[in-house]
């Protein structure tokens, strides 16, 4: 499985090295200081970014992304489906599918063509899942791409690419989890199994906790803790990218003065770089205000004060490709885009490649229809803030992680809202046939001290249309009509202010 791993570099001289830019500031490791923190600009106004979840859990390809636990579970379909197709786990384990990850087509400019296609701003590809494997050049592990497998620095390829591309970098370490992700190999004959040492690819393998318990024993240990740092610490230096995005397990007690010391750590190299930086985090893992909330599969059912992102995949039953994907349509992902850009929100939208290096059919088909949405109708997204409501309708939305497997059953009524320079977009997220619609947020005041739109409209028009609609306001609300227009996707109504 692995040998004892000699780190090739000074350890105590790295740690003396994160202290100091952390002592230096002007961000320190205290919540106090930590909330100072401010969410670069140019990410509230990205509004759209592409996840990626790829690794040698794409070789597998059965279920999803946490197949290198599963399988190793008892009772699972993982665990049935490994010894039918591949053998017992004690002949054939989770890393003996590390040569069979050879990424041989992988293009990262085709990838990052797409991207940009796709209407993207920013990428966060997965540095390191749950499995332990690092999809980057590392000198804290044998186990990665660079030294095994492809045999690529796949972030680094991934960086240049989508940077020529004019998107932004960012990434994200889900290692806090690997502290218990392959304990259940040790309860039966597999690969898994004492002695484990640091440096080993399933080290530590410790019992795994109740999510729900945030002071859960046993507590990962210092060597641990440090060794997570120490491997955050080398993506941000080696790879700076302009967020970092952590999966659940940072909320857990043990990780808290670690986390503290990465932020500030990150926070003060981004100042360094004249770039400011920015975390994404679940949960309450860090105090609020100290970084960007993050809502899985899920949205805030009204518009919020603070800019937060939502993260979704492609798929409802998967984040990493598999033969049995239950895709999204383009319009959900759409209707989910307008309606959390209108909340003060950001959605950023996984896919999984195939283990070849591939994105499959589906997913370039369905990111190139979002990307030609956002082609016409962009410009009530990108760079645009949320109105005084954010938006009008009966459809009562879902709030919460895990809510955005069903499309909402929108109606006509149903608009969103966003502004931008001097103009104000109604996204109306079912377009009725007949092609009129009324805005009732728009209607003439009956009472001028009460706090409705007053303002004073110079020109109305729809997005990806020569024709103009005709229209009249009273005090019912704003009647537009353009029976011209026909669109199974949401329409936008721009509404230029005098």
């Amino acid at each position: 499985m692995g040998t004892e791993s000699t780190i090739p570099f000074d350890e105590q001289a790295y740690l003396a090295e994160i202290d100091r830019v952390v002592g230096q500031g002007p961000f320190h490791d205290n919540w106090d200081s930590l909330a100072a923190f401010e969410p670069p600009r140019w990410f509230r106004e990205a509004k759209f970014g592409i996840f990626l979840h790829w690794g040698i859990y794409s070789v597998p390809a059965f279920n999803n992304e946490w197949y290198s636990r599963n399988m190793y579970i008892q009772g699972k379909p993982e665990y049935e489906h490994h010894r039918e197709t591949y053998g017992a786990q004690e002949q054939f384990g989770y890393k003996d599918f590390i040569p069979q990850f050879r990424a041989e087509k992988f293009d990262a400019a085709q990838w990052a063509a797409l991207f940009r296609q796709a209407g993207a701003k920013y990428v966060f590809p997965v540095a390191e899942h749950h499995d332990g494997f690092q999809m980057y050049r590392s000198a804290l592990s044998h186990w990665n791409a660079w030294e095994m497998g492809p045999h690529r620095d796949i972030l680094g390829e991934l960086k240049l690419a989508l940077e020529a591309q004019g998107l932004t970098f960012c990434t994200s370490s889900h290692r806090a989890e690997h502290w218990f992700f392959m304990s259940h190999g040790k309860e039966f004959p597999s690969d898994i199994h004492e002695p484990l040492h640091r440096g080993d690819f399933y080290w530590p393998a410790m019992p795994e906790p109740n999510p729900e318990d945030l002071q859960s024993k046993p507590y990962p240990t210092e060597a641990y803790l440090t060794d997570w740092l120490l491997r955050t610490c080398e993506l941000i230096d080696r790879y700076r990218p302009a967020v970092l995005y952590f999966d659940w397990w940072i909320q857990h007690e043990a990780f808290k003065p670690y986390l503290r010391r990465l932020a500030a750590y990150y926070y003060n190299r981004g100042a360094q770089w004249g770039k400011p930086t920015a975390i994404c985090y679940k949960h309450d893992s860090m105090m609020f205000g100290s970084g960007v909330v993050e809502v899985e599969r899920g949205k805030f059912a009204q518009a919020q004060p603070f800019f937060w992102q939502s993260d979704t995949a492609i798929a409802n039953n998967s984040w990493c490709y598999t033969d049995s994907l239950d895709y999204k349509t383009p319009r959900q992902i759409l209707l989910e885009l307008v309606d959390i850009v209108s909340k003060n929100g950001n959605l950023l939208l996984n896919v999984g490649p195939k283990s070849d290096g591939t994105i499959p059919d589906t997913d370039q088909k369905i990111l190139r229809e979002v990307g030609g949405w956002l082609q016409v109708n962009g410009e009530a997204i990108y760079g645009s803030r949320p109105w005084r409501k954010c938006g009008e309708g009966p459809t009562k939305e879902a709030q919460g992680q895990f809510t955005d497997s069903q499309e909402p059953a929108y109606t006509p009524a149903d608009i969103r809202f966003t502004v931008h320079g001097g103009s104000l977009y109604c996204t109306v997220l079912r377009w009725p046939e007949d092609g009129c619609v009324t805005v009732r947020s728009l209607r003439l005041p009956e009472n001028q001290n009460i706090p409705e739109f007053h303002g004073l409209i110079q020109k109305l028009s729809v997005l990806g249309c020569t024709e103009k609609p005709k229209w009249t306001r009273d005090t019912a609300g704003l009647h537009l009509q353009a029976p011209f227009m026909k669109s199974a996707y949401p329409v936008v109504i721009k509404v230029e202010m005098q």
